[in-house]
């Protein structure tokens, strides 16, 4: 079974439903047979190369709240992440472009498989909410592929050009084709799709009926928290 996964390397509801969704393949009786690739999804494909703008300021400036109301807000959405194991402290990191970050990706599926893809997905994430680092900075993008894996070499020289464009925008493409808008959104060997971050039940429905060939083509399982190209949910709709 294939289970593809578009999300965006800034959105925390693809955190947070990673964590939830790979909860319920663990206790998946086939999980052996099951495989997972992400694809790609950018949030804002107008933002900023290089930062100069934080998050919390960029939300401020968008919902036109107060610096203490962003901060009650992402603290809302942190004390979910923790609920899942995670520790977000990403108050202060910059707006930026991830185009570089998902080309990488691709880099990484290319050159080593789902194994090494899932590996630099998870860093990425990381190195974003958990350590506050800009998933704009070339330098960041650098160490953390490195450590993931990837040859610094071949890292250099997709940075240092367009490659993995082309596969980006097919992926966006793919998304528009099943009518995605917003991220994370999950399909399971292109029968159902489960929206959001959903809870590890929805997950562990999903799987069971992707596996039993039960469902119609795409049909949506269900539909609950994502961040879209207008902005994240700031309220958990899944659990």
């Amino acid at each position: 079974m294939l289970v593809e996964i578009w999300s965006d390397v800034v959105c925390p509801w693809c955190f947070i439903g990673k964590r939830r969704f790979e909860s319920a393949l663990k206790e998946f009786a086939h999980r052996d047979e099951v495989e997972v690739i992400y694809r790609s999804f950018e949030l804002d494909p107008s933002a900023p190369e290089v930062g100069v703008e934080s998050i919390s300021a960029a939300l401020g400036r968008k919902y036109g709240g107060t610096p203490e109301q962003v901060t009650e807000m992402m603290g809302t959405v942190s004390a979910l992440a923790a609920a899942e194991g995670l520790r977000f402290d990403y108050e202060n990191v910059t707006h930026t472009n991830t185009i570089d970050a998902h080309r990488l990706l691709h880099l990484a599926l290319d050159v080593g498989g789902l194994d090494l893809q899932a590996k630099l997905k998870e860093a990425l994430l990381s190195a974003y909410f958990e350590a506050g680092r800009s998933m704009g900075d070339r330098e960041v993008l650098t160490d953390v592929a490195v450590s993931a894996g990837l040859d610094p070499a071949r890292v250099a020289e997709v940075l240092d050009s367009e490659e993995y464009a082309d596969g980006v925008g097919g992926d966006l493409r793919q998304a528009f084709e099943f009518g995605i808008q917003g991220v994370p959104f999950y399909v399971f060997d292109r029968q159902l799709a489960v929206s959001g971050a959903q809870a590890p039940e929805a997950f562990a429905q999903a799987l069971d009926q992707a596996y039993s060939a039960e469902t119609p083509t795409l049909g949506v399982l269900a539909d609950g928290t994502v961040c879209g190209p207008d902005g994240c949910a700031l309220e958990d709709q899944s659990a």
